[in-house]
């Protein structure tokens, strides 16, 4: 496929990548997976005459607030630039960019600040071992460890354990796939963690822990997916898990949970796990449990302990990942009845 010169962002296809600016391996990795769920565009820039200076190929989840870039190739300089007023020019606030082939010092130079490596990365999610992030406005977010679960089911668990790391009541070290299962097994509804059973584990874990749930519905949740058998026994454990709670001084709020509040949470920097689907961000209707631990003007900053490797997403997206609050307000709004599912973890013991 061939692909006439043109400046700025359009729109991403398997093999359009200019050679021979873009080095095969490069260009390999840009084909190597289906990116078009993350809307993959090509950033170029012009040199004197016709050739390409140089290109970047950008992609991000939907419904959030960031680029990422896969590689920059060229002109780097020139392409960063071009990205970032891309970005500014759609309201974005963040730049990302996968360590693949950037060196420290030419991220430091274009205004990135490297990010912690990954403690564990998600199942098949095989991302590079260096990220960098650039925030577009100067926002500054303290960020937790970035820890991916290593189960399909143990997101409710990680974005707890991670909670607690960045709260400084949990050591980093103590972050391990045992803590995690640990923490699971306490909490599990078979195979998911619901609200509830959570905030139950969580207490009965660390007692002094400033704990509450916020579930605007009495039903037995995420159990739709099953047939009537499975969802019995689940929900009388759902059941048990409200009689536990009143037992060991969980509050169970009955009110809906506005991103107001979330943001009023954070700002006391508290920790928020919310119960999100992953239709908008990764395409198919599943509850999932992501960390809320940062804000910028517009935007609420999460960590997602999972990615989707067949989509290119990698732990650079999921980390540090801000999502406009009306995105994250319609993501959270759970079926049936649009209710939502959360988890207040309070920074000062109780």
């Amino acid at each position: 496929m061939t692909f006439s010169l043109q400046e700025g962002p359009v729109p991403y296809e398997p093999g359009i990548a200019p050679a021979p600016l873009v080095p095969p391996e490069v260009a390999e990795r840009w084909d190597a997976v289906d990116r078009s769920a993350h809307a993959p565009h090509l950033v170029a820039v012009r040199g004197d005459g016709e050739e390409w200076a140089g290109a970047a190929v950008v992609t991000a989840r939907p419904g959030t607030a960031y680029l990422k870039i896969v590689d920059a190739v060229g002109d780097v300089p020139a392409v960063i630039e071009a990205v970032a007023a891309h970005a500014r020019e759609r309201g974005l606030v963040q730049l990302k960019w996968e360590g693949w082939t950037v060196t420290p010092s030419e991220a430091a130079a274009a205004g990135f600040a490297a990010l912690e490596p990954p403690l564990s990365q998600s199942e098949g999610a095989n991302g590079p071992d260096t990220g960098y992030v650039r925030w577009l406005n100067d926002d500054a977010v303290t960020a937790p460890p970035y820890y991916g679960q290593t189960t399909h089911f143990s997101c409710g668990a990680v974005t707890a354990l991670v909670a607690q790391v960045h709260a400084g009541v949990l050591p980093r070290e103590a972050l391990d796939r045992r803590a995690e299962l640990t923490l699971w097994r306490d909490a599990t509804n078979f195979m998911a963690c619901e609200p509830v059973g959570l905030g139950v584990a969580l207490r009965r874990a660390r007692p002094s822990y400033g704990v509450t749930v916020h579930l605007d519905t009495d039903r037995p949740v995420m159990l739709d997916h099953l047939g009537p058998g499975d969802q019995e026994w689940r929900a009388l454990l759902q059941r048990v898990s409200r009689t536990e709670a009143e037992s060991v001084g969980v509050p169970v709020d009955a009110d809906h949970l506005p991103l107001s509040a979330v943001r009023d949470a954070i700002g006391r920097q508290d920790h928020v796990l919310l119960l999100l689907s992953l239709a908008a961000m990764q395409g198919f209707e599943v509850p999932h449990w992501v960390l809320c631990h940062g804000v910028v003007p517009g935007a609420v900053v999460i960590d997602d302990p999972w990615a989707n490797g067949a989509t290119g997403d990698t732990w650079v997206d999921a980390h540090l990942l801000p999502v406009p609050d009306a995105s994250l307000d319609a993501m959270s709004r759970m079926a049936p009845g649009g209710f939502r599912g959360a988890v207040t973890l309070r920074s000062a013991p109780q």
